[in-house]
């Protein structure tokens, strides 16, 4: 469905800006009309790393007058495989300060507004309420929760994308015209069910597939052209080179913009959607063990089973001396249990601790009460014993 257009036109274009986007003002749909708007618009972008990257770098090339962007992150080297916006000279500095100069680059009539803080329930309100449109380019589901309720209870449009390894989605969000993201997902996903992209990757241009639907879609709405993805959600498997659109309905049971809400305000987004489930953080309590202990462990040749439970392409990375590749996933299928050994001490780790952390709680329900797992994962182990062992 068509939608009229989200912002009024600015009062002029300058003759320098007329120059920089008359490759828009002959296109029919858009034309001085559209650019005005464009120019009196202003856009969030929530994150500067994989999908924030080329969505500043598109918005602010496309003439988008006010770019916000929230980002309390550092710019790692890790970030530079598929983080455009960013260069090796911005290594260790503010990803908001790298983006915004970036932006500037780009197109110096842009106003950029830095907001270097995590978005949370203390903030979000005030900071989404000076934007007329919110793109999402978060990475965790909390914060996804989050960006939706508070669009919602703000009356804001906001256009949402995601990507993992060579797939990705994309949608726009918008509770008076359809549905929001919790008509799509009610529920979060259980903790450890769907990896990250820093625990399962993610093709570095698939970033600009879909951030580039995302400033596509944001475009759109702000000069009011096109039909935008308003009730659709498009998804985008790139090893087949294939779109498709799925449909997606107002759910009338929602809780948050249902016909009889449950959800009127911002909620803990940390416990609803169980960053580390109930039962890992018991298992966990009592049960963890510093790199320097472990350490100590296999120096005195203690009688103890290191597994690794991350990925095969993550053990190839780096790992721990010693240490037996067993994935999580064949703990949660029970397949891993028949090869632990009843006269060992058995001694978890994963990247960070998280996933270990679930699988250690699979180990203390079959009956391995004595099973610890290593705080700070593989990274920890990195960081304080190894140094000189490369990170991801």
């Amino acid at each position: 469905m068509s939608l009229p257009p989200l912002v009024e036109p600015a009062a002029e274009l300058t003759v320098d800006e007329v120059r920089r986007y008359s490759r828009h003002l002959i296109i029919p749909d858009v034309g001085m009309d559209g650019q005005k708007r464009l120019k009196n618009a202003k856009v969030l972008c929530v994150g500067a790393g994989g999908l924030g990257s080329p969505a500043l770098m598109y918005l602010a090339a496309a003439g988008v007058g006010t770019l916000g962007i929230v980002e309390f992150d550092t710019v790692d080297e890790s970030n530079l495989q598929r983080q455009i916006i960013h260069g090796q000279s911005d290594v260790g500095r503010s990803k908001a300060e790298s983006a915004r100069d970036s932006v500037k680059e780009i197109n110096p009539y842009v106003d950029v507004i830095l907001h270097e803080d995590r978005l949370d329930n203390s903030n979000v309100m005030e900071i989404f309420s000076g934007y007329d449109l919110i793109v999402d380019g978060t990475d965790n589901f909390a914060t996804r929760y989050l960006v939706n309720d508070a669009a919602v209870l703000l009356g804001k449009p906001y256009v949402w994308g995601s990507i993992y390894r060579f797939d990705g989605q994309a949608s726009v969000f918008w509770a008076e015209h359809g549905p929001c993201y919790r008509c799509l997902y009610p529920e979060a996903p259980p903790p450890g069910m769907v990896p990250s992209c820093a625990e399962g990757g993610v093709l570095g241009v698939l970033c600009a597939s879909i951030g580039s639907i995302q400033v596509t879609e944001a475009i759109k709405l702000l000069a009011g052209v096109g039909e935008p993805l308003v009730g659709r959600l498009m998804i985008y498997d790139a090893l087949e080179m294939q779109y498709r659109s799925v449909k997606v309905r107002k759910d009338p049971n929602c809780a948050l913009c249902g016909d009889d809400p449950t959800v009127t305000e911002l909620i803990d987004y940390e416990a609803f959607c169980g960053v580390v489930s109930e039962e890992a953080q018991a298992a966990a309590a009592g049960s963890t063990i510093t790199s320097k202990q472990l350490k100590e462990w296999l120096d005195d040749e203690e009688n103890i089973f290191l597994v690794d439970v991350r990925e095969p392409n993550e053990y190839e990375i780096v790992n721990i001396p010693g240490a037996t590749l067993i994935p999580k996933g064949e703990f949660l299928m029970g397949t891993a249990l028949e090869r632990m050994p009843q006269d060992k001490k058995i001694v978890l780790h994963c990247k960070t601790g998280v996933r270990s952390a679930e699988v250690l709680a699979v180990l203390k329900s079959a009956g391995f009460s004595d099973a610890v797992h290593l705080g700070g994962g593989v990274i920890g182990w990195v960081n304080q014993i190894e140094p000189e062992k490369p990170v991801y």
